[in-house]
């Protein structure tokens, strides 16, 4: 045997895998990628919706009250309603401890009763807000006066409600 005639070859690598299809392991985190997106799209969808039919609710409301001095009961009531997720006695507040309430309770939730940050505007106190204490109880109220609370009460109750 002649020994001159034996080609000896370089060991030779096998071709390098293909990309397609992938592996078990990308199936499963492109499974999970995709879950996640739809979960996540879902949620925000639904906090969207819950949002507006809370907005939708306190409009309806007050569209249903007829009469300036009933907008002005309904506000008060949706606020006394809304008031209950900051503190448990919010409601049964009167006068102006309710008004003070109104313009301090956005400021200090969450922290102790002992702690009172005075806020830089006092809407409730010394604005649109002091119609709330006798409006509903008035023969005549003005519609300005009646929008300017509704803006301002609308605002408070869905930050309340957690829709804002």
């Amino acid at each position: 045997m002649n020994t001159d005639a034996l080609v000896l070859r370089d060991i030779h690598m096998p071709p390098a895998p293909s990309w397609w299809p992938p592996a078990p392991g990308w199936w499963l985190v492109a499974a999970l990628v995709i879950a996640a997106l739809v979960i996540t799209v879902a949620w925000r969808a639904r906090e969207s919706r819950r949002k507006r039919r809370i907005a939708q609710w306190f409009d309806r409301q007050l569209d249903a009250a007829g009469t300036p001095t009933a907008q002005v009961a309904a506000m008060s009531e949706l606020l006394r309603r809304a008031s209950r997720r900051q503190d448990p006695l919010a409601d049964r507040l009167e006068g102006e401890d309710w008004l003070t309430f109104l313009d301090d309770a956005p400021r200090v939730a969450g922290r102790s009763k002992r702690k009172r940050v005075v806020p830089v505007s006092r809407p409730f106190s010394e604005g649109a807000g002091r119609l709330l204490l006798d409006g509903a109880y008035r023969r005549e109220v003005d519609g300005a006066q009646v929008d300017a609370l509704r803006r301002l009460a609308r605002e408070r109750f869905l930050k309340w409600m957690g829709a804002w």
